[in-house]
């Protein structure tokens, strides 16, 4: 089959938003996206939603805004417009309506009347004889008398597509050459008994009168494409026009299946709410099934667009890794700019009302970002390390509690608040020095029961931002009030 080489590229991402967008269609919308930008072409973003029982208008939504998040803006489709709209299907029915009766006319496709009970049958007798099971074009060449009888019978027909006896080749970007027996691709249905369009036709329709040149998806479709080259013929679609297909490797689990709700996928919402960032996000899905070569695992977008072709995507599986995705997460936190992580923290720290946002929390927060940011891989993090700080309340966590009260905590904290009463300098490097010269150097106790009771005191948690840090942050006054506190615990 030939190619549209020397055409401008143009991709499509076109969801069915039934719920949020998950890892899969966002790796297929950041490779579309990438594959655009890299050739100069397009990017089109269409939804399918002619499925109006789980596609609702709140999951279009989302899955716009998602895209935005992600920063994968497209050159065609809802909000931006252009030549081919209109771009969700459900505005686009009588178009699917017209190539079903133009199918019909050309006797491309006809009117089937069996009933969901009949086919179950014919599937049965099938599996009995080991048979791949498929419809048994038992309605391709009815008589106008036997359509008159199912007619009166009161049967509804859908219509089904005609395919004719051989097989369908194409070459795949990815796969390389493809071959499917028709033996193995039976007549198949268009349109449904109510009128609606099925996915295979709608989409077919569409990639062809919206221009696309190539269709990257998930390797889970690619037993669809004999189909949909089908439907290109009886559009009387042009070889040389044809889309090139290339599919894209599964991405697997932990226990090495197909990445799913059972096995840990989430949705990019879940991400998002956890304080992912999304370029890393971005980063780490074009590694699964992609790499740009010298075992690079950090590159920003802008070097994405440079460097992704369709060539060096591998066929064979990729497996999600969450720690990678943390690790790259919070590579990418460390190289914000203060001012950059600041606007990241305020909303998680607000959402979870540990400030409210007035300026005085905010100069605050700006001053103890630094101490935390190689600290944390997410900015759901943040509200746990700095609450101590913003607390009206303090109280130390309940399973840190008697790590304060035994006599050799006890003794800790009377001999650091005795010590660090005396500074009259109040900064992390004197809080140190005085702590270490009177826990350390005159008790000779170890770092980690020297400082630990104090951390607990303080803070109210024994994992905290570096402690002397913290001290200097919440001020000598606060500081002195949680350790004689702790005393009388």
């Amino acid at each position: 089959m030939s190619t549209t080489e020397g055409k401008k590229v143009k991709v499509r991402f076109a969801p069915s938003p039934t719920g949020d967008l998950h890892v899969g269609n966002i790796r297929t919308a950041l490779f579309d996206w990438a594959y655009a930008r890299h050739t100069g072409g397009t990017f089109l973003f269409r939804i399918e939603d002619t499925d109006t029982t789980r596609v609702t208008d709140e999951y279009i939504n989302d899955a716009i805004d998602t895209l935005k998040w992600l920063g994968l803006d497209w050159d065609e489709g809802p909000e931006v417009g252009g030549d081919n709209g209109p771009y969700l299907q459900s505005q686009r029915l009588d178009i699917y309506s017209y190539w079903a009766a133009k199918f019909i006319e050309q006797k491309d496709a006809y009117y089937c009347y069996c009933t969901p009970e009949e086919l179950e049958a014919v599937r049965e007798a099938q599996r009995a004889s080991n048979q791949a099971p498929g419809y048994n074009g038992r309605c391709r060449d009815l008589t106008p008398d036997q359509v008159a009888d199912f007619i009166t019978e009161g049967r509804a027909a859908v219509i089904r597509m005609r395919m004719p006896e051989g097989e369908t080749t194409f070459t795949d970007l990815i796969r390389g050459e493809m071959a499917f027996d028709h033996k193995f691709v039976p007549d198949f249905v268009l349109v449904r008994a109510d009128g609606s369009p099925l996915y295979t036709l709608a989409v077919a329709v569409d990639d062809i009168l919206m221009k696309v040149t190539h269709i990257l998806r998930g390797e889970d479709l690619l037993s669809s494409t004999p189909r949909q080259i089908r439907v290109y013929q009886a559009m009387h679609v042009a070889l040389e026009d044809y889309p090139i297909f290339a599919h894209l490797p599964f991405v697997m689990g932990a226990d090495n299946a197909k990445l799913s709700k059972r096995n840990g996928e989430v949705s990019i919402a879940w991400y998002r709410d956890k304080g992912f960032l999304p370029e890393a996000i971005c980063n780490y899905l074009a590694l699964l099934g992609w790499s740009p070569g010298d075992d690079r695992e950090e590159l920003t977008m802008k070097e994405l667009c440079e460097l992704f072709t369709v060539e060096k995507v591998n066929s064979s599986p990729a497996k999600f890794d969450m720690k990678k995705l943390e690790a790259i997460n919070g590579d990418k936190i460390r190289a914000l700019t203060i001012d950059e992580f600041l606007q990241w923290s305020l909303p998680f720290l607000i959402k979870s009302k540990i400030i409210s946002g007035t300026p005085y929390e905010i100069a605050l927060v700006k001053a103890a970002l630094p101490i935390i940011q190689e600290r944390i891989t997410m900015f759901s993090e943040i509200p746990a390390m700095l609450k101590f700080l913003f607390v009206d309340n303090f109280e130390i966590e309940a399973d840190s509690i008697s790590k304060v009260t035994d006599s050799g905590a006890k003794n800790v904290l009377t001999r650091a608040h005795r010590e660090l009463e005396q500074i009259t300098n109040w900064s992390h490097t004197s809080i140190e020095s005085a702590l270490r010269t009177s826990l350390i150097d005159e008790l000779g106790l170890k770092p980690r029961i020297a400082f630990g009771a104090v951390r607990i005191a303080t803070t109210g948690s024994s994992i905290s931002p570096p402690l002397f840090e913290s001290m200097e942050l919440l001020g000598k006054e606060a500081s002195l009030a949680r350790i004689s506190a702790a005393l009388t615990l």
